[in-house]
């Protein structure tokens, strides 16, 4: 789904924003964050959006790769969302990790949303101005189109399925 019109994503972000208080709605606080992530994607990707869970992202120094994370939710390959569900407001530190995620991916803008509270907290959040380009010259960073680090693999072992994403549907 196209719905950006800026490098700010701003509409995209709307919109995600606004599935997200459906899913607050339907689903209320108490469950666990794994939870709220699956039905965030599950209803994105219902409404047409290219969403990949748990997108791998490698962190490399200078050839060697040193370490591997997951995106909650990345979206069109612009937005990245990190799903929280805690009881209480949003820290500095939930900030700070989506703010070294929009680095690690180039992603233009990031989302943090809450689904811990009586009202759904979010925070949109862009990178550093500087920071992205230094990220990219080095090339420290691999967000991999798979879902696991090893696409033969599960967490259970040898892969029986596609990845977890809805770019082949489009």
């Amino acid at each position: 789904m196209n719905l950006v019109e800026d490098a700010t994503g701003n509409k995209l972000t709307f919109a995600i924003i606004g599935v997200a208080m459906g899913v607050h709605n339907r689903l209320v606080p108490g469950y666990p964050e794994e939870v709220y992530e699956r039905a965030l994607f599950a209803e994105l990707d219902q409404r047409g959006f290219v969403v990949r869970r748990q997108a791998p992202v490698e962190v490399f120094s200078g050839d060697d790769r040193v370490g591997l994370f997951f995106l909650d939710l990345f979206v069109d390959e612009t937005v990245v969302v990190e799903v929280k569900a805690f009881s209480h407001l949003l820290t500095n530190d939930e900030i700070a990790q989506v703010i070294n995620y929009l680095i690690a991916t180039g992603a233009p803008v990031g989302l943090l949303i809450n689904f811990g509270r009586k009202k759904l907290d979010f925070r949109r959040i862009f990178p550093p101005k500087d920071a992205v380009s230094r990220v990219r010259r080095a090339g420290r960073y691999n967000v991999r189109k798979s879902f696991l680090p090893d696409p033969g693999m599960t967490l259970d072992g040898p892969a029986t399925g596609e990845p977890a994403t809805n770019e082949e549907n489009e």
